[in-house]
């Protein structure tokens, strides 16, 4: 039987420096060029062979684009228990000129639960992303939207969700605003990262965004200082956890 080999397998740097870049990228608005700015200030010198690319960039979009989904996904399955009310939402992003609605769903306490980039917002489009919600979360007590016709429409297509009570409310009463916020740090990316441009890589890249940053970004003004600094070092044990995770041979993402 082939022993299966850990995912920094050929990495010549050692996997603390790779999730200390991986975690930067995502929790904070910053560069590849700025993260490896940070990394060569401790004496880390990332090159991409065959050529010397100054500071490494592609050697931590690399990095990225392979760990970030894995890193994603166990941080999504340690995370407290969800709530039982979807706030659904969506946005408008562009990607070369065009229009993309950007589904996403948050429950109660505002922790994301699945994102999705489409082309249309028509009831197709929303059954998917029912759909694409109930893969990775139970079925919900309550469901909170707009008042876009797709999400009725679509809902009572979908066995699960058919009896689940559905409440409407507009947008400029700011009564969704759980959802209606949890666009802002995709907003402020957006704007660091003058735009987005590929839907396959945009997609991927606010999955693994959403999940890691959430994972950090604690409401510290609802906190007191000592319970705050407690349960961020509680925060970065079980992220020490989870990239230790990829050294082991029998773990797969």
């Amino acid at each position: 039987m082939k022993k299966s080999r850990s995912l920094y397998h050929g990495h010549r740097f050692p996997a603390g420096v790779i999730s200390c870049a991986v975690r930067w990228y995502f929790r904070f608005q910053l560069s590849l060029r700025d993260i490896g700015e940070l990394l060569f200030e401790r004496g880390v010198i990332v090159t991409y062979a065959p050529k010397e690319v100054p500071l490494g960039d592609e050697m931590i979009r690399c990095w990225c684009d392979k760990f970030g989904k894995g890193f994603a996904h166990r941080v999504k399955a340690v995370r407290r228990k969800l709530g039982s009310t979807w706030h659904l939402d969506e946005m408008f992003v562009t990607l070369r000129g065009e229009p993309y609605p950007l589904w996403r769903a948050v429950d109660e306490h505002g922790a994301e639960l699945d994102i999705l980039l489409q082309k249309r917002r028509d009831k197709a489009a929303a059954k998917r992303f029912f759909k694409r919600v109930l893969r990775s979360s139970p079925v919900p007590r309550k469901i909170v939207t707009d008042q876009l016709r797709s999400y009725p429409a679509a809902k009572a297509e979908i066995p699960e969700l058919a009896n689940v009570k559905h409440v409407f409310v507009k947008a400029a009463a700011r009564l969704n605003n759980r959802a209606e916020n949890s666009h802002q740090p995709t907003r402020e990316r957006e704007r660091r990262m003058r735009g987005f441009r590929d839907p396959k890589r945009t997609q991927t890249f606010l999955s693994c965004f959403g999940q890691i940053r959430q994972h950090f970004a604690l409401k510290r003004h609802l906190l007191r200082a000592s319970l705050y600094r407690q349960q961020l070092a509680a925060r970065f044990v079980a992220w020490c956890d989870i990239t230790e995770l990829a050294q082991n041979p029998s773990y797969a993402f």
